[in-house]
C-alpha cells in the first residue's frame, strides 16, 4: 500500500505553505497539478477557503523552494506557513 513511498527516498515531509492571489476554485486545480508534477511530491492538498496548501514530499527531491516555484510558475504567490 505504500508502494509510492518506497520510489522516493526515506522521508515524507508534511509543508504547509499559504497562497495569496488565487480568488475562484478553478485556480485551486492549476496550484494542486503544478506542485504535483514535481519530482518527489506524493500528494498536494489545496484548502481554497483558508488559502493554505498541504504538501507531502520528499524534501530531498522537492525542496520547500520548489513548491513555492511551482506556484508562481501558474501565477500564484505562497510562503511556508506554520499552520
Amino acid at each position: 500500500p505504500l508502494e509510492k513511498e518506497t520510489v522516493m527516498s526515506k522521508t515524507i515531509t508534511k509543508t504547509t505553505l499559504r497562497a495569496k492571489g488565487f480568488s475562484c476554485p478553478p485556480c485551486v486545480g492549476k496550484i494542486e497539478k503544478s506542485v504535483g508534477r514535481l519530482r518527489g511530491v506524493a500528494s498536494v492538498k489545496v484548502h481554497f477557503a483558508s488559502a493554505r496548501i498541504e504538501v507531502e514530499h520528499d524534501a530531498d527531491l522537492a525542496s520547500v523552494d520548489d513548491l513555492i516555484a511551482a506556484i508562481a510558475k501558474v501565477g500564484y504567490t505562497a510562503q511556508a506557513s506554520a499552520f
